[in-house]
Order: structure tokens, then sequence, then C-alpha cells
């Protein structure tokens, strides 16, 4: 099974600091926290993380600093932090190598789908195929099968299915993160939203009809993790 994504918290306000680990840890990330630029520099060497959300006003050494010594070596995705909205903080963040830039107070949905985005961009194995004619838009692709959610569109053996717009985001969302598990409630929390008062059958209801539409793959499945929730399993990803 893969390892959950690792995300480097630096932000020297413990409280917000705390709050954005569980809204991570809640969407199944694993995640590390510092207070300070140094420890930042240090633990982002240790920890080796796949994302860092950096806050700007770090005591000692600042998240401009940080994202600049981190550049040096290192490509790995940074979103920065700040309650400073004017142009100027975010061009320089952007140019000193930050890959966003998300002002306080933010949204707990906007946060973890800012995250989400800019992982998908680096990450390698989102795609598993390659085809001479590769789609626009945000996709994801295994053998056999490509969701497109830019145009709602599912290719399944060459063929387009047909399937309603939650059906489609579900489908998505599980190919997107392949080999997590995800539980009833956070399934009803990404795809109809943390205001849906309806009941988790919902989601074994739209589980059942990606089923009839999509079967079992040598390659992949969507999986049934008993007592929990459900999963895309995908074999022979590379890391």
């Amino acid at each position: 099974m893969i390892s959950k994504q690792k995300i480097l918290i630096v932000d020297d306000d413990v409280n917000i600091a705390e709050l954005i680990s569980l809204y991570l840890t809640k969407e199944c990330f694993d995640t590390l926290i510092v207070h300070d630029g140094e420890e930042a520099i240090k633990q982002f060497q240790e920890y080796q993380p796949n994302l860092i959300l950096l806050d700007l006003m770090l005591p000692g050494i600042d998240g401009y600093e940080v994202c600049r010594q981190i550049r040096r070596t290192s490509s790995t995705p940074i979103i920065m932090l700040s309650a400073k909205g004017e142009i100027f903080d975010k061009v320089l963040g952007l140019e000193l190598g930050a890959d966003d830039y998300i002002i306080k107070p933010f949204d707990s949905k906007e946060l973890v789908a800012r995250v989400r985005a800019v992982l998908r961009r680096f990450n390698p194995n989102i795609t598993q195929v390659e085809t001479s004619s590769t789609p626009k838009g945000e996709y994801v692709a295994y053998t056999d099968l490509m969701i497109n959610l830019s145009n709602y569109s599912v290719q399944y053996l060459g063929e387009t299915i047909e399937m309603p717009p939650k059906e489609l985001e579900l489908l998505y969302f599980l190919a997107s993160n392949p080999n997590q598990v995800f539980t009833r409630e956070q399934l009803l929390d990404h795809i109809w939203g943390y205001e849906y008062y309806g009941d988790t059958r919902t989601v074994d209801v739209h589980i059942k009809r990606l089923r009839e539409k999509i079967k079992d793959h040598r390659d992949w499945r969507i999986s049934t993790v008993w007592g929990i929730g459900y999963k895309f399993e995908a074999k022979n990803l590379k890391r």
C-alpha cells in the first residue's frame, strides 16, 4: 500500500498550525509541525515532505529565506501562508519559488483543495499511461481508464461511459488518491460538501452504480475496506 503523503507545516502560531494539521490529518495526510525557520530547514532534510506549508512571518529566519534556501537544492512544492495580501508579497513569494500563495484567514476546504492541486502537478504517478494525444485539463488515467474532470468524461476500454456528475466526481477523487482508504463520511464531505445532511448510504449507492459501469481490472479496482470505507486499489505504482 502506498504510504501517506507528508506535509511539513511551518507556522509560529501554535493554534493555526494545529488546526491545519487537523484538517490535513482528516484528509489522510501525514503532518509534522515546526514553529521557526531554522527548524523548518532541519526537518525538511529529516522528514522529507511531499509538500511544505510555509508561513512568511517566522521568528529568526523568515519564510522567504526558508523558501530561498530550500529552492537551492530541492523542487519540493511550497505553498506560502500569509496574512499579507499585497501583490508585492505574492509576487516575491512566487518569484522565490513558491508554487502557491494562500492569504490568511483561509477556508479549510480551500486549503485542502490547493494542497491536492499542487501535489497533483508534482506527482508523476497520477498518470499511469501515456498516449500519443495527451488530453488537456484535469484528468487521471490508468490502463483502459481515463477520467477527465475538465469536461466530465470517462473513457473505459475505449468507450465513453455516461455517468452523472457526482458518480464521476467520486470516481475521480478515489482514482486521484490511489490506495488511500476513505471513510463514507470523508467521501460525503469531499463530493457532496460539508453541509450535506444525507445518509452515508448515498456513498454506497454511488459505489454500486460505478461498479456496474466500471468492472474490476487486472491493474486496478474500486475496493471495499470492510468496516471503514472504500479505496481505489492500484497495482504496480512506481514510487
